[in-house]
């Protein structure tokens, strides 16, 4: 089992008290409507799914109920640090 950092509690806790959220750091299109069919796709369902440093986002869903970031380590699943949304990690990875 994993511990997690919640950046907004600022407490470890078991990693049953969290939803993964995907990928993080994924901007909505500007203007949907001028997208074409393939490149609205993309947006939807295409992601970097890389092996290795990994940033992703995270919901405290027992806890405070907030979405932060996470960068972590797909092979190892070990998670590197935590930090809130809308700032940016420390330990760049893939998806940067």
């Amino acid at each position: 089992m994993l511990l997690i950092h919640c950046p907004h509690c600022l407490e470890y806790r078991d990693e049953e008290e969290f939803s993964y959220g995907g990928e993080a750091h994924i901007v909505r299109p500007l203007d949907p409507e001028a997208l074409n069919d393939q490149e609205w796709g993309d947006y939807l369902f295409f992601r970097t799914n890389s092996r290795g440093i990994h940033q992703e986002m995270w919901y405290h869903s027992v806890g405070c109920r907030r979405y932060f970031n996470a960068t972590r380590n797909t092979v190892t699943y070990e998670i590197l640090e935590t930090y809130k949304t809308g700032t940016q990690p420390t330990i760049t990875g893939a998806n940067q």
